[in-house]
């Protein structure tokens, strides 16, 4: 990991909370340092307001501490990724009204998005013909059952972008922090457009 890609992060980080996208010091956001460190915000800051200085080194393989602060309460979910994905470089987790209430709306295991130009920001994706799938768990304040059943998941099935938590938010990654918001913009404009149009088939 370079310097920019830490200074990347802290920008957008800046930007998410500009957006209101991670209220009262919730979500949080790492970078990966190399293959057996994370670097992960603080528990309990302002991400509108992080420094470089407010991320901390966490042992991707165990989320072990040397420093002693306290990182994320969602820290397993993060080093999860990186072990689940080698070729993940950040990981995004923000609390947005959008993927909040979609993830209460929606009663099965995965939000189906199709016909949707802005499919096309997601890696991987060209048409708006294809199906994307946003696997969805039921949230758990015990990180460490709902990381096992994150990774029972996604041993038997593909686990692309992001997951959504029910009543929590979204989780995005990306192979870059500029790939991993991406992404995050992405989800949050096809989630509106879901939402909206959930809306007005129900009048």
């Amino acid at each position: 990991m370079t310097t920019s890609q830490l200074d990347q992060l802290v920008a957008a980080c800046h930007w998410i909370g500009a957006k209101g996208w991670a209220p009262a010091t919730g979500g949080n956001m790492s970078v990966r340092e190399n293959g057996e460190f994370c670097l992960l915000s603080e528990s309990g800051k302002d991400k509108g307001t992080l420094t470089s200085g407010d991320f901390i080194r966490v042992s991707i393989a165990d989320n072990s501490v040397a420093s002693g602060r306290k990182p994320s309460a969602e820290t397993g979910l993060h080093t999860l990724i990186y072990r689940l994905f080698p070729e993940a470089g950040a990981v995004l987790h923000t609390h947005t009204v959008n993927s909040t209430v979609l993830s209460r709306v929606e009663k099965g295991a995965a939000l189906k998005l199709q016909g949707y130009e802005m499919q096309k920001t997601l890696a991987g994706q060209s048409s708006h013909l294809d199906s994307v799938s946003i696997a969805l768990f039921d949230n758990d304040q015990d990180i460490a059952a709902l990381a096992g059943r994150i990774e029972s998941f996604a041993a038997v099935n593909p686990l692309r972008y992001g997951f959504l938590l029910r009543g929590h938010g979204l989780t995005c990654w990306g192979r870059d922090v500029n790939e991993a918001r991406r992404h995050l913009e992405g989800l949050e404009f096809l989630f509106q457009c879901e939402l909206q149009l959930r809306l007005l088939e129900a009048k």
